[in-house]
């Protein structure tokens, strides 16, 4: 039996995501007929086929399927470490990885990244967006330091804390029927168009927690990626949408958009950071926990 090496992963991980072997190949600056020997070589040694083709593409059987998953897990990881091995050699302390799992944890991560920068010159900070929903999974594979989360998901091995309390609230714009309302109800947003970022509707908390569990949905539901657009087409009048009241109160003098509470009693949600519990004694990354903390109880 073969002992597998990384250059194995990293061609079964180049495969998957390329789906051919000359895309595969360019990848890994290899010829074509390089990896194809290589892959044969592989699947030899091993004693089983690792893929199967169809048509021009190559799908991975149920021990391909298996060892791709393995090489999902470990190259992240041992790219992790050659660069921390490489910042210890050269004197610096790393690089935090953050990543984000909701739209207006950006905005509100901004507000700690800046302090953090100037208190930690030799420390760099990456902010991963692409893991938004699947972030669990970046922190338990070692993708990412930290992750900021409005659900968190408490398992063996991780940590969560709470670094932001606020509520989130129905933003309409100037002139708006409900923006002299105390708080509005479920029935009063049937006939409104909603906008929110692209995001599953059991991810929104105004489905979960205020529209469904009354049997209510908007008339037309409009997905908008950005916070800036999605603000101007409610101050517009084209929608209502629901934010975080803080962000909310940022864009109102610009805009004269208005916060409404959702129901009588509110929304009320809370930012979590969550690390990896091994890793809690680091020192810049404890830092930044604590920066965090200190910029809490900003409910608006």
């Amino acid at each position: 039996m073969a002992q597998l090496e990384r250059t194995h992963l990293a061609i079964v991980r180049a495969v998957d995501q390329h789906g051919s072997l000359t895309a595969a190949a360019e990848q890994l600056h290899l010829t074509q007929s390089a990896l194809s020997h290589a892959i044969r070589k592989l699947e030899d040694q091993l004693g089983v086929a690792i893929w199967t083709r169809e048509g021009r593409r190559l799908r991975p059987t149920q021990a391909g399927a298996y060892l791709l998953s393995v090489a999902n897990r470990l190259i992240p990881q041992l790219t992790h470490a050659e660069a921390r091995l490489r910042q210890f050699a050269q004197g610096e302390r790393g690089t935090l990885r953050i990543g984000i799992e909701c739209h207006p944890c950006y905005q509100w991560l901004l507000k700690v990244v800046s302090p953090y920068l100037a208190e930690w010159p030799d420390v760099d900070v990456d902010v991963k967006q692409e893991f938004q929903f699947s972030g669990i999974g970046a922190l338990f594979g070692h993708e990412i330091d930290l992750l900021v989360t409005p659900d968190p998901l408490f398992r063996t091995g991780l940590q969560f804390e709470a670094v932001l309390d606020y509520e989130q609230v129905l933003v309409v714009g100037p002139g708006h029927r409900l923006a002299d309302t105390p708080c509005v109800q479920p029935d009063q947003l049937a006939q409104e168009t909603l906008i929110s970022y692209p995001v599953p509707i059991d991810r929104l908390d105004i489905y979960t927690q205020f529209l469904l569990p009354a049997g209510i949905r908007p008339k037309r539901h409009k997905p908008i990626e950005t916070t800036d657009i999605m603000l101007q087409m409610v101050a517009s009048g084209r929608g209502v949408a629901a934010l975080p009241r803080w962000l909310a109160n940022e864009y109102a003098e610009r805009l004269g958009v208005t916060a409404v509470r959702l129901g009588e009693r509110g929304i009320d949600k809370q930012i979590f950071l969550g690390i990896r519990q091994a890793e809690a004694g680091i020192d810049y990354l404890h830092a930044f926990v604590e920066l965090a903390r200190a910029h809490r109880n900003h409910r608006g």
